[in-house]
């Protein structure tokens, strides 16, 4: 696992405490493309199942884990897809 995937999970699992957790690295698909660096860490995707999604909608998902990952959004993260469910959602999938 990579130092950015790293702080992203503990970030993750520290505010949200997940029932399930999966970060992928997919910076290898968008090479030369904008934003994309060589040593990588650029591009990730995270499917996440959370208990405190429940009061939450999609939009209201997103923004608050982006609020939460705004350090790594500002610096080497250039693209993070997130999939945010809640364990209700995550049962029916």
């Amino acid at each position: 696992m990579t130092q950015v995937c790293q702080i992203i999970e503990q970030k993750l699992r520290d505010t949200y405490t997940p029932q399930y957790l999966h970060i992928s690295d997919e910076s290898h698909l968008h090479a030369g493309h904008s934003g994309a660096r060589p040593e990588g860490e650029t591009h990730f995707r995270v499917h996440m199942v959370a208990a405190l999604f429940d009061a939450m909608n999609r939009i209201d998902r997103q923004r608050h884990v982006l609020d939460c990952l705004a350090d790594e959004l500002q610096g080497p993260v250039h693209a993070l897809a997130l999939k945010l469910q809640s364990p209700k959602e995550a049962e029916k999938t």
